[in-house]
């Protein structure tokens, strides 16, 4: 049985080896469409449909899903369009509090295993030029929310929860369902 993770992320993959040595990489083609759900719904929703979309491709592999929400008072902030909309996001971000939720899903021999972490995160005053800077990183663009916890900006005042749930994959929940599945002693 080999291991596939649902995502081109490259964050995914390199939390993801910190748990399991050798797996594949097999982005889901999973629609995300989720009107109508709440950020901590949409989070289970993707992952178990990215999960389910490469498990169908690999019915006897154990295969992992995850989707990572922002959400602040209750408006998911997704990927922005552009670097405009990463502009917006980052001011709306900016001395706020706001959740992360991030969904994993792992199916292995038949079974499904479910969940989702959060964490509360709270960003500095963010002046202009700050934002300015970051976006012109280009690394706003791939990630929920507008920002990377772990690229190096002055974003983040403080954090409550999983630091790898902020990144994108809850190791600590991840290794749980692992251990659960009998794929990690």
């Amino acid at each position: 049985m080999s291991f596939i993770l649902a995502s081109a992320s490259p964050r995914r993959k390199q939390l993801l080896a910190g748990l399991i040595s050798e797996f594949e990489i097999e982005p889901s083609r999973f629609e995300e469409v989720g009107a109508g759900l709440s950020a901590y719904q949409t989070a289970r929703a993707f992952a178990e449909g990215k999960a389910r979309d490469v498990a169908a491709r690999h019915p006897h592999d154990a295969v992992l899903g995850s989707d990572t929400v922002v959400s602040l008072n209750g408006v998911i902030l997704g990927k922005p369009a552009d670097d405009a909309d990463a502009r917006r996001m980052l001011r709306l971000l900016s001395g706020r509090t706001h959740t992360v939720y991030t969904g994993i899903c792992l199916i292995a021999d038949g079974k499904q295993y479910l969940d989702v972490a959060q964490a509360d995160v709270t960003f500095e005053e963010l002046t202009d030029a700050v934002i300015e800077a970051y976006v012109a990183t280009g690394k706003p663009l791939d990630k929920a929310g507008a920002y990377g916890i772990q690229d190096g900006f002055p974003l983040v005042k403080r954090y409550a929860g999983s630091f790898s749930c902020i990144m994108g994959l809850p190791v600590e929940r991840l290794a749980g369902m692992l251990r659960e599945a009998g794929l990690l002693r």
